[in-house]
């Protein structure tokens, strides 16, 4: 059976669809990939630390809320056009960066590696995304932004910046 998707939208609804998309979620090809792309332009524009950190608690919050009311609305688990959980999870990728002087390569470098995690989902990112609602879309994300974040931090300490 197929779920009832609600056409009547309310104020917000279209809210929730505006923070999970992140005015990208709808481009018809590599969403999640544009989705990134955000966040790393999201990076580029913070000048410290504590502010990314705010930013990764403010998109991680409002993505949990945003992603399970846009499910509803969508009448899909997960959906593609959903990418405020990659915005995240590569703010997170990026945070070692933000303790040293960052080259561009470093940034092309998180962005892979958040990328390949994303699309991989090693354990616990694949089990992370069966928790119900937002919780699944947003958690396997974040994991993939930590595991980027780790391997990053080990470059940096080997090669520098």
């Amino acid at each position: 059976m197929q779920p009832r998707i609600d056409t009547n939208k309310s104020g917000l609804d279209y809210l929730a669809l505006a923070i999970a998309t992140c005015g990208v979620g709808y481009l018809p090809l590599i969403p999640g990939t544009f989705g990134s792309l955000v966040g790393v332009g999201i990076f580029l524009l913070l000048p410290r630390i504590a502010i990314i950190l705010i930013a990764i608690l403010a998109f991680t919050s409002a993505g949990i809320w945003a992603a399970s009311r846009t499910e509803t609305l969508l009448g899909r688990k997960d959906p593609g056009k959903i990418v405020v959980d990659e915005v995240a999870g590569q703010l997170i990728a990026l945070v070692p960066l933000a303790f040293v002087k960052w080259s561009i390569t470093m940034v092309i470098i998180s962005f892979i590696l958040f990328r390949l995690f994303d699309i991989v989902k090693p354990y616990p990112a694949n089990r992370l995304q069966d928790l119900e609602g937002g919780m699944g879309v947003m958690c396997d994300d974040l994991v993939a932004g930590a595991y980027a974040a780790i391997i990053v931090s080990g470059v940096l300490l080997v090669y520098g910046t």
